[in-house]
């Protein structure tokens, strides 16, 4: 294997260039890479696009074009871990942007059906506080909420 990790392939139909250029416009960081078309050899049209290498927020994907046998499911998400309510408020609104669906408990499809978790980056902590009662209050919180709420998660886990 090589030292550079993993590379994510994520399928689309018909929709890759146009959804990595979403994800690079999202994120930091990013930049889209080489564009793979299919030749005369098929099976999509010749010079149609069948792969798109692009770069969102330092990790490296792939997007195919491979036609509409797979769709995405929520048993595979991204997670985005946020500073602060700005950074979730963010994230969540050009997720959802063009036909995403806000979830629950942070959760949201964006308009691919990809699934993400914007989470504020002290909920492990949070949900981990050796007072059972405190991690209870969050968790109760969280169960409530779509967006995540920084202000109400750090209210419960006060006790206000």
């Amino acid at each position: 294997m090589t030292p550079d990790g993993f590379t994510t392939c994520l399928w689309f139909d018909g929709k890759a260039e146009e959804a990595a250029e979403f994800y690079v416009s999202v994120f930091k960081n990013s930049s889209i890479g080489h564009v793979t078309r299919y030749t005369e050899a098929g099976p999509g049209p010749a010079g149609s696009v069948l792969v798109v290498e692009f770069t969102a927020n330092g990790q490296k994907f792939i997007a195919l074009n491979g036609g509409p046998q797979f769709t995405f499911n929520e048993s595979i998400s991204f997670q985005i871990s946020c500073a602060d309510q700005h950074e979730i408020d963010s994230y969540w609104t050009r997720l959802t942007e063009g036909g995403g669906e806000p979830g629950p408990c942070g959760w949201l499809k964006d308009r691919y059906g990809v699934s993400w978790q914007v989470v504020y980056d002290r909920m492990t902590d949070l949900l981990n506080d050796p007072d059972p009662q405190k991690a209870a209050r969050v968790t109760d919180a969280m169960l409530s909420m779509g967006k995540l709420d920084v202000a109400a998660l750090e209210k419960a886990y006060a006790g206000e």
